[in-house]
Order: C-alpha cells, then structure tokens, then sequence
C-alpha cells in the first residue's frame, strides 16, 4: 500500500480531542484491518424506551381544545407531562 503524506497540522474532533498525524495513521491502519461490528456497542438514538424489550409503541388521538388545555393545567400542577397523564388514564381504563 502507498504511502499517504500528510501536512503535520493537529486536527480535532467534534468533541474537541486533539488528533496529531501518528494518531490519524495508527487509527487509519487500525481501520483497515476492519472492525469486528459484534463488540460495537449499539447507540440508540431518540427518546429512552418506557418498556423492558426496547420498544415503546407510539400512540396519538386527537382531543377538543378545551380537553388538551385541562390536561396540560393538570400535568402543570402535579409537575408532570400530558403524556404521563394519558399513559395513566388509559392503563386505568383498560385495568378497569
């Protein structure tokens, strides 16, 4: 494999990590052994999930605007969210 020169400027990360021209050659070589993907950790991206497997499906309905404003003065006054209100209400109901 050829060579690549490079400039001897430090370059850095998103986070702000130096990355000097050794360490850009050791991670390039690294990188072209290849990367063994079942010890990468997973990232999960968006809101954390509200159950054990993983998954939180998501559920909408639509509310007169009188309601949607008694729910949030509610969730308001408890320090809660009107999503927390609707989870309860509806596990109540289906409890019931």
């Amino acid at each position: 494999m050829a060579k690549v020169t490079r400039s001897q400027t430090t370059r850095t990360t998103r986070s702000g990590a130096e990355i000097d021209s050794a360490t850009a050659d050791a991670l390039a070589v690294e990188a072209e052994r290849g990367y063994d993907l079942s010890k990468a950790k997973r990232r999960r991206v968006g809101r954390p999930s509200l159950g054990r497997d993983g998954t939180s499906p998501r559920v909408s309905f639509r509310a007169t605007p009188e309601l949607y404003r008694a729910a949030k003065r509610r969730a308001r006054e408890e320090g809660r969210t009107v999503s927390e209100l609707a989870r309860d209400a509806v596990a109540r109901y289906v409890r019931s």
